[in-house]
């Protein structure tokens, strides 16, 4: 059984070349996640909106918040994305462990997430069937 070795110990698929991205998607998703970040965007956001009448709410006013916003979320989206699709396929990996060393659990159920959405539907039914209910 492996549980006693390192997860770096079962070897690495990612490429030096794209490393650098996964670690950056990690990181930013940590720091993003965190309270001061939440509070940090309130702040500029409340700036912003004090600093209107210095400006006469003027377009160029306007533009800035819209323009920050629209490239921040636009880069977010795929760093979070990434971090998602890494946890995700972490999750799989571990579940399909389990089921390998559970020796009553129905192997076919390894790899599901690769079934089309008619063949999970039947694998769900089969399973509320048998009284093992998914959600």
């Amino acid at each position: 059984m492996r549980a006693s070795l390192p997860a770096a110990s079962l070897g690495s698929s990612q490429s030096d070349r794209t490393d650098w991205f996964r670690k950056l998607a990690v990181k930013t998703s940590y720091y993003t996640g965190r309270p001061v970040a939440f509070i940090i965007t309130v702040a500029l956001i409340v700036v912003w909106g004090v600093s209107g009448p210095l400006f006469g709410f003027s377009d160029t006013w306007q533009l800035v918040i819209n323009t920050g916003t629209t490239i921040v979320t636009f880069l977010m989206v795929f760093l979070i994305q990434a971090t998602q699709n890494r946890d995700a396929a972490a999750i799989q990996l571990k579940l399909d462990e389990l089921l390998r060393a559970v020796e009553t659990a129905r192997n076919e159920m390894i790899d599901v997430e690769e079934c089309s959405d008619a063949e999970i539907g039947r694998l769900k039914a089969e399973v509320s069937q048998d009284g093992k209910a998914i959600a």
